[in-house]
């Protein structure tokens, strides 16, 4: 058997993964036109509402709400649906805390259902056994590109009469049964930072084919303030906060959505490759896809069997040592866990508000709260999967992945 390089071998790779560049002359073009016109504010220029048009065109829904980040267009989600504060919203917990900080800011209470062990995402079961009668919505996380079990889902809120928003900061493209994440519920949610499939640098997007939602969501991204042509009596409709998206992203936003479905093909190609070359391997396991669902990789990610020959970390050591980046656990606990403000409940100033509210029943946050989740992240390894990898990255990734799973194991049942 090949020796591994961290015992001094050869590594698989000697030259880093290719790269690319997420912006081109495409996007250089619309920024172009915005600096002629002269005009960079959401409401003086065009591009904004451009990409709100051309977004809600792309997936087939009659409102697109641009806005400063994905956080923000979570905010939006929830000003949409105008919780009571006390009311709880269940959503994953192997998350960015960008899916929990509106829910807070919104007075409502964060609830956490555990994690498929094999898919990542939501466990649906967990999800109906977290269903009280002050749950206000279902937030589900398409983790790493994977949707979540909709079907199952779905007919939970239906069942529960709560609406449900996807998520999809990580998934951009990704489909379940043949549609468009982000459509299947009742809002969707996307994060344009620079590391998503397309990106403004920062920026968000929510969605939604409900009118009254729609219009409301509107409102909220602009302090609740309604726009009448001319100087005159300002009026603004309720509390919100300032998320105008700036015309500049708007511009760059343009460009890259009609780059878009290219991306997620290349990255769906690139994910589903890598399975099928180490799907086989001892002690390890690729997320495995929702059944029905199309993966489109934000990261490529696995798990090391619960006992099994190696840790994470040993793994991630070995596969570095070959020349491929990778990390170990991901967000290392559940994101409960990793916020003082959900955990500890430092919220508005010593209030801890909105936990404290008498509406609000009691909700402590502890390891016991996820288990899977818990074990998961320990045994959890992301790789950097993007759409510049060549064939032979992917080929280069696997091989490593296989020498050092089978290094790995060779060498602890030598023991």
């Amino acid at each position: 058997m090949e020796r591994l390089a961290l015992n001094g071998g050869t590594p698989v790779r000697r030259t880093p993964l290719t790269t690319g560049q997420k912006w081109g002359w495409a996007e250089l073009q619309e920024i172009l036109e915005v600096f002629e016109a002269g005009r960079y504010g959401r409401f003086s220029g065009t591009k904004v509402a451009a990409f709100e048009q051309a977004a809600a065109e792309f997936f087939g829904v009659r409102h697109a709400i641009a806005s400063t980040s994905g956080t923000a267009s979570i905010h939006v989600a929830l000003g949409m649906l105008n919780p009571e504060p006390g009311d709880e919203i269940i959503t994953a917990p192997i998350t960015d805390l960008g899916s929990v900080v509106p829910i807070l800011y919104q007075q409502a209470i964060p609830v956490f259902a555990d994690s498929d062990p094999e898919t990542f995402c939501l466990d649906p079961a967990d999800v109906e056994r977290k269903v009280t009668p002050r749950t206000r919505a279902i937030l589900v996380v398409h983790l790493f590109g994977n949707p979540c079990d909709l079907g199952a889902i779905l007919e939970i809120a239906q069942r529960h009469h709560l609406p449900v928003i996807e998520d999809c900061s990580q998934a951009h493209g990704a489909e379940y049964q043949g549609k468009l994440c982000g459509t299947l519920g009742d809002i969707g949610c996307f994060s344009l930072q620079e590391s998503k499939h397309m990106t403004t640098g920062e920026g968000g997007l929510t969605i939604t084919d409900d009118e009254a939602w729609g219009e409301r969501g509107r409102l909220f991204m602009d302090k609740g303030r309604t726009r009448q042509p001319g100087w005159g009596r300002r009026t603004y409709l309720f509390l919100a906060p300032n998320y105008r998206m700036m015309e500049l992203q708007g511009a760059i936003g343009l460009a890259q959505l009609r780059k878009l479905p290219d991306i997620v093909a290349r990255r769906h190609a690139n994910g589903t490759r890598l399975t099928e070359l180490i799907g086989d391997l001892p002690g390890l396991r690729p997320q495995r896809v929702t059944a029905g669902g199309k993966h489109t990789y934000w990261h490529y990610a696995l798990a090391v069997e619960p006992e099994g020959p190696y840790t994470a970390e040993e793994f991630c050591t070995a596969l570095r040592a070959e020349g491929i980046p990778c990390a170990p656990y991901y967000i290392g606990q559940p994101i409960f866990l990793c916020a003082d403000s959900v955990c500890r409940k430092v919220t508005f100033g010593s209030s801890q508000l909105p936990f404290s509210l008498p509406t609000a029943r009691p909700i402590e946050y502890t390891e016991e709260t996820c288990p899977v989740t818990m074990d998961l992240l320990r045994r959890m390894v992301t790789l950097p999967l993007t759409e510049f990898w060549t064939n032979q990255d992917v080929e280069d990734v696997a091989a490593a992945v296989r020498k050092v799973a089978l290094g790995l194991a060779a060498r602890r049942g030598s023991k």
